[in-house]
């Protein structure tokens, strides 16, 4: 699915998304919140004027792999460390915590243009 890099294009990705998962007959909470954070994070950090992210969705028989392609090649993903005590929160950031907690697997793949960050979930057998 190609999307606007628009705050209407990120939560449009999050019910598409979840429409299909649950056509699929799979647990979609995990995967939605997944969907829902890798498209703002394109939307607003992946962002170029005029160009919009993609969302993929793949299903095979043991995993469901999330995809969300962006063409900002100079922004890649990092997840924040862990608040030591006293430390002053940030005030974003903890979207990738959430991914990497809730992910059986996930990483980051730079394109010629842009880059893909990817997700997969083992599905229950």
């Amino acid at each position: 699915m190609l999307l606007s890099a628009t705050r209407k294009g990120a939560r449009l990705a999050r019910l598409l998304a979840t429409e299909r998962i649950r056509a699929w007959e799979l647990p979609h909470e995990n995967a939605a919140l997944i969907v829902a954070e890798l498209a703002a994070n394109a939307a607003l950090h992946g962002r170029v004027p005029g160009r919009n992210f993609r969302l993929s969705l793949n299903r095979t028989s043991d995993t469901l792999r999330i995809e969300v392609k962006d063409p900002r090649a100079d922004r890649l993903p990092a997840v924040r460390p862990q608040f030591e005590t006293g430390d002053q929160p940030h005030e974003s950031g903890h979207g990738l915590l959430l991914v990497e907690e809730l992910a059986d697997r996930w990483g980051v793949q730079p394109e010629l243009i842009g880059k893909t960050i990817w997700v997969e979930l083992d599905l229950p057998t």
